[in-house]
């Protein structure tokens, strides 16, 4: 079993004077992109940083949509932002969200994202910011002032999928898409130009990787729910955001972010972008 991805909020209220801890504060909504760092501003984590998932977290949405909706960003950008705001090699990094109103899949975004430019000491709050505040944590409405430093990226490519890999994938290789079902079913389509699924996908509804107070299942609990062993995935969403929940679910269960358990990046959205690759509707197991 690899550490464990998660942090509770005991620990980070207990930590919060620690020299190397560094907080990344990553509320936010699709629908109204500025309420994140509202709630920010009204009160956050002490020496949190907000992140934003369009801003920071997120690379140019191009005008074709290959690369979906929240294309990856560059690993240098990326890495040049962590060492302006203070997150360096020997940083102990916890990234938050408010899980209440199905919004709990950002910090794993931020989590999934340092993991890939190869950074070990990243942890997701379980329970998110209520989890902390319940906790009795500090709360603070000030900026920080971390000192910058150099964030070098050792970026692990292995964790991510092409439209390619997904398309030759070959059958071993099962492919996860964490969408609402109704979205996979092709049912509706809020986001996206086409509604439907990648052929062969199964439909493995991120939000239940989550109990009812927003905390994390255990181990066995996500083994049951994704139903797929040790076989290799290959996870997808709308734009490659809430899919991460479903990944660091994976690894809960002893599997590792790597060539069993990647991210196919551009997700549904890139997958669209072109009308040549083929669509699926209705349910697949």
């Amino acid at each position: 079993m690899t550490p464990s991805p998660l942090t509770t909020a005991s620990w980070l209220a207990e930590h919060l004077e620690d020299p190397r801890l560094r907080v990344l504060d990553c509320r936010f909504t699709l629908t109204a992109p500025m309420a994140g760092r509202a709630a920010y501003r009204e009160g956050h984590v002490p020496g949190a940083v907000y992140a934003d998932l369009e801003q920071n977290l997120s690379g140019p949405v191009r005008p074709d949509g290959a690369g979906g909706r929240h294309p990856l960003p560059e690993p240098e950008v990326l890495a040049t932002w962590l060492g302006r705001v203070g997150i360096g090699q020997e940083s102990v990094v916890v990234a938050y969200d408010d899980p209440s109103g199905g919004q709990g899949f950002y910090a794993t975004r931020a989590w999934w994202l340092l993991r890939w430019l190869g950074h070990r000491e990243v942890y997701v709050l379980d329970g998110g910011w209520p989890a902390y505040l319940a906790a009795g944590g500090a709360v603070s409405t000030a900026e920080p002032g971390h000192p910058p430093t150099t964030f070098t990226p050792d970026v692990r490519w292995e964790m991510v999928a092409t439209a390619q890999d997904v398309a030759n994938r070959d059958a071993g290789t099962l492919l996860i898409d964490a969408r609402a079902p109704a979205r996979y079913r092709g049912e509706v389509e809020p986001l996206d130009r086409r509604a439907g699924h990648i052929p062969g996908a199964l439909n493995r509804e991120w939000a239940g990787a989550l109990d009812e107070r927003g905390h994390w299942r255990d181990a066995a609990a996500q083994a049951e729910r994704l139903g797929v062993g040790n076989a290799p995935t290959v996870t997808y969403c709308g734009s490659g955001v809430s899919a991460t929940p479903n990944l660091l679910a994976r690894e809960l269960t002893g599997v590792p972010l790597g060539p069993h358990n990647r991210l196919y990046a551009g997700s549904w959205s890139d997958w669209v972008s072109d009308e040549e690759r083929p669509v699926a509707t209705g349910e697949e197991g």
